[in-house]
């Protein structure tokens, strides 16, 4: 298997275990980058930490969702950031998936597909009539015809996704064993690559308990 990119999720507002996440994360083996979302850059110091960490994959989770001209907005104010990925809701609609991409410079836009917190039930309590993976196959279309670098899916959609989106493809909800906490759509490391995945996003798993461990178990799980 090539060298597998892999995001660690730093779901925390302490700087303190986010200096040690990145420290216990570092690899030769498998290429690291790091995914701060709302939680992160909401707090008092997680923007102004982000932007100035160097020599670094960032990920910045936002997941823009609103009108056009304010997810335009958005993405050129958040430009000192300088992160490497950024993500906005697909379901924003195809105007602003073009204004925001518009305005994204050398940062990667991210469309984000259905959550994968969600399953067929939790769509049709929120009004939605079509099936989990005819959504997601729509969303796949629009983020193509908008023009996007990359996107997020679950593992499980991402061989539907690939057949019409030919770029890449990052995939959350990756879990080493059955533990699946608040995912609903989940899938290991390996099977997630082997399904087409270009990155995977990786929290819990990972930065619970002792991070250089579950690091091992992941690298092994991957190259064996």
């Amino acid at each position: 298997m090539k060298k597998s990119k892999i995001f660690i999720a730093c779901d925390t507002t302490n700087i303190s275990k986010i200096k040690k996440i990145i420290k216990d994360t570092k690899s030769t083996k498998i290429k690291i980058g790091y995914k701060f979302g709302l939680e992160f850059l909401n707090s008092i110091n997680g923007q102004n930490f982000v932007s100035k960490l160097r020599k670094k994959i960032i990920f910045a989770d936002l997941k823009i969702h609103d009108i056009p001209n304010t997810c335009a907005s958005t993405v050129k104010a958040i430009k000192y950031l300088n992160a490497n990925y950024l993500t906005i809701h697909i379901s924003s609609g195809l105007q602003a998936l073009k204004a925001a991409k518009k305005n994204s410079g050398k940062t990667k836009l991210v469309g984000v597909t259905i959550l994968t917190s969600l399953d067929n039930k939790g769509l049709k309590e929120i009004g939605f009539s079509r099936k989990l993976k005819e959504l997601v196959l729509h969303q796949a279309k629009l983020a193509n015809k908008a023009k996007l670098d990359a996107i997020v899916c679950s593992a499980q959609e991402v061989s539907i996704v690939r057949k019409v989106f030919k770029k890449e493809i990052i995939t959350p909800g990756i879990r080493l064993n059955k533990n699946s906490h608040d995912q609903k759509r989940i899938l290991t490391p390996k099977k997630a690559f082997e399904n087409g995945s270009n990155a995977l996003v990786i929290g819990r798993p990972v930065t619970q308990g002792n991070i250089k461990n579950n690091m091992k178990k992941l690298i092994d799980h991957l190259i064996k």
